[in-house]
C-alpha cells in the first residue's frame, strides 16, 4: 500500500510517497524564497506552488518508479496554514483523487509534523515540543487526541526569531542565521516572560529591536534571544514532564533544528532522567513524507477524516481524533 503526500502551507511545496511500513520511498521540495528582509508573501507562495506543482509530483513518481495509479490514496497538507497556499494544494489534491479515483485525505499540519518525528526516532510517548514559524506548542497524547499543555500566548517563536533577524538585515529562514551569529554573542539582558504553561515572544523581539537601534552587536542580540526563548521552552517542557509522568521528549518544527536549543533540552531531560529526540534536519522543516505517513495512518486505520471545507486555516491539533493509538 502506497500513499502520497502533498505539503504546501507556507514556503514549501513537498511532495512525498510512503509505504505501509513507514519506509520512505520518494521526497520532493521547492522552497518560495521572499525577498530579502520581507517575510512570505502568502499570494505569491500560492503562485509558487501553482508553478511547480506538476514539475515535484513528476519528480517524486520518477524518484519511486511508480506509477500514480499505484497509489492507494492521496493526502494533503489542508491546515493550518496561509490560506491561499492552503487552496492551491487542496485544489491540487482534490483534483487528482478524483481523476485516477483515490481516497482523499485531509492532514492537520502539525498532526503530520509530530508523527513523523515519532516515526523517524522511534519515540513512543513523548512530550512534543513544537516550534516552527507559525506554531509552538507543548503536547502531549491524552485519550487518543494530542492535547495542550503550553503554549505561545502571541506570536510563535519561530516567527519572533525571522522578525529580529529580518531587523538585522539577515536572510529566511532566520533561525539558522541567528544560530551562527550566537556562536560569537555574550548576553545582555531581554524579557523573560513564561505565564503559567504558556509563554510570550512578543516584548522579547521589541527589546531586541530596540537594542539594536542601540547599537548593541548583532551577534549579542542572537546569543541572548535564543538563551532566553530556548531557556523559556525548556522550563515549560520539564513542567510537562513532571505533570504528565511521561519519560520522553520530541522536538519537532523547523527550529527544533537549532543545536542550541537541543543541547538546552538534553541537559534538562538528563538531569530528570529521560530521554529527549530530534529529527534530522531535513525532516525536521516542512515536507511532503510527513503530509503522506500520516495518510498513511488513516488509511489503515480506515477512518478517514472529516473536515466542513477542503482546508481549515486555523485547524487546531487537539481538534484531531487519533484512531491509530
Amino acid at each position: 500500500m502506497f500513499c502520497l503526500g502533498i505539503e504546501g502551507t507556507a514556503h514549501t511545496l513537498g511532495i512525498g510517497i510512503i509505504d505501509e511500513n513507514g519506509k520512505i520511498l520518494a521526497d520532493v521540495r521547492k522552497v518560495y524564497s521572499p525577498p530579502l528582509g520581507k517575510g512570505i508573501i502568502p499570494n505569491e507562495a500560492a503562485k509558487h506552488h501553482e508553478k511547480n506543482k506538476e514539475i515535484v509530483l513528476k519528480e517524486a513518481l520518477n524518484q519511486v518508479n511508480l506509477e500514480i495509479d499505484e497509489i492507494d490514496g492521496i493526502a494533503y497538507s489542508a491546515g493550518p496554514g496561509l490560506p491561499p497556499c492552503l487552496s492551491s494544494v487542496s485544489n491540487f489534491a482534490n483534483k487528482l483523487a478524483k481523476k485516477y479515483k483515490k481516497k482523499l485525505i485531509p492532514v492537520n499540519h502539525m498532526l503530520a509534523h509530530v508523527e513523523i518525528g515519532k516515526l523517524v526516532t522511534k519515540a513512543r510517548d513523548p512530550i512534543v515540543v513544537y516550534v516552527s514559524g507559525g506554531n509552538t506548542m507543548i503536547l502531549g497524547l491524552v485519550e487518543n487526541k494530542y492535547r495542550v499543555f503550553g503554549e505561545t500566548l502571541d506570536i510563535p517563536l519561530g516567527n519572533a526569531l525571522d522578525v529580529v533577524a529580518r531587523e538585522m538585515g539577515l536572510p529566511m529562514p532566520g533561525g539558522p542565521q541567528l544560530d551562527e551569529l550566537a556562536k560569537k554573542g555574550k548576553f545582555v539582558n531581554l524579557p523573560y516572560i513564561v505565564k503559567g504553561m504558556d509563554l510570550s515572544f512578543s516584548g522579547i523581539v521589541t527589546a531586541c529591536i530596540k537594542k539594536l537601534k542601540e547599537g548593541v552587536k548583532k551577534e549579542d542580540i542572537a546569543f541572548s534571544l535564543e538563551e532566553v526563548c530556548f531557556s523559556m521552552l525548556t522550563e515549560v517542557t520539564e513542567r510537562a514532564l513532571a505533570h504528565t509522568g511521561k519519560n520522553e521528549v520530541l522536538l519537532v518544527g523547523g527550529v527544533a533544528a537549532s543545536k542550541i536549543l537541543q543541547e538546552k533540552m538534553e541537559r534538562m531531560c538528563k538531569e530528570r532522567g529521560a530521554r529527549v529526540f530530534y529529527l534530522p534536519q531535513e525532516y525536521a522543516r516542512d515536507n511532503g513524507v510527513m503530509i503522506a505517513w500520516v495518510g498513511m495512518l488513516f488509511l489503515k486505520s480506515k477512518k478517514i477524516p472529516k473536515i466542513e471545507r477542503r482546508f481549515r486555516a486555523r485547524w487546531r491539533i487537539e481538534e484531531v481524533e487519533i484512531p491509530w493509538v
